[in-house]
């Protein structure tokens, strides 16, 4: 019997990750996505889109398709899904590590929040047109500034509530430092709002606005809990699976999760 190995996924990291197992000869990989983007484009292995039903699905997921090791490659700020993650891989006696990319180095004119809330409550002192680079999920915490103009870029469009002067922009990256540039020119920004998602993929932004003396609004990741695994990078998970899943990557039916 193959040993299995499921992805959380919905980041680079995890594409990756999925790249570097599907080849494997003997290792069964599923990638699960949250099914938020339509179109998330093609990913090696299995594939399953949805929930599980909270952290009891989660394991009873883990137990029926007899999963040998647990991934957790979400997003830094999918801080829901991680939690049901750790707590089904304990019920379930599946080992299970988070890859999280590391976070950004504080810049410049770094604005730290710990909250969109607390975001939204920074603004008005600092600038009244922003480019609100944290996501179509989270806009209603703006939805109040109705003196603030705002800049939305997207995959797909966000669902109201929407702060009242809201234009959106429909695009998927990965941006080069000139399209952030000519982004925050055209449309005359003087302040960017984004999440410490970390990584160089989304980077381009700050170095944009650091270029142009823009204040960044930060918003905080949260903190992993205790005991949790976290492992920064694709090659670094690799290592850990090699420890997890027997050579060959086939497990005997009586030794498998």
């Amino acid at each position: 019997m193959p040993a299995h190995v499921l992805i959380l996924g919905g980041t680079t990291e995890a594409r990756r990750l999925a790249t570097a197992l599907a080849s494997r000869p003997g290792l069964r990989v599923t990638t699960s996505l949250a099914g938020r983007v339509r179109r998330p484009g093609a990913i090696d292995g299995e594939v399953r889109v949805g929930g599980f039903g909270g952290a009891a699905g989660l394991a009873d997921w883990l137990r029926a398709h007899r999963v040998t090791a647990l991934v957790d490659a979400t997003h830094p700020f999918a801080e829901r899904i991680t939690a049901n993650a750790a707590q089904a891989a304990r019920s379930a006696g599946v080992p299970h590590a988070v890859l999280r990319r590391p976070g950004w180095d504080l810049g410049d004119d770094w604005y730290p929040v710990a909250s969109l809330a607390e975001a939204a409550k920074a603004l008005p002192h600092l600038g009244r047109r922003v480019f609100l680079s944290t996501g179509r999920l989270g806009l209603a915490a703006f939805a109040g500034l109705t003196d603030t103009q705002f800049i939305v870029r997207s995959v797909e469009p966000p669902e109201p509530p929407l702060p009242p002067h809201c234009e959106v922009v429909l695009a998927r990256g990965p941006f080069s430092l000139a399209d952030e540039l000519d982004l925050l020119r055209t449309h005359r920004i003087d302040v960017l709002v984004t999440k410490d998602s970390g990584g160089a993929a989304t980077a381009p932004k700050l170095a944009a606005a650091r270029s142009l003396s823009l204040p960044v609004v930060v918003v905080r990741r949260p903190e992993l809990a205790s005991g949790v695994r976290a492992l920064p990078e694709v090659e670094g998970v690799l290592d850990w699976l090699a420890g997890v899943i027997p050579p060959g990557g086939a497990c005997a039916a009586d030794t498998c999760p």
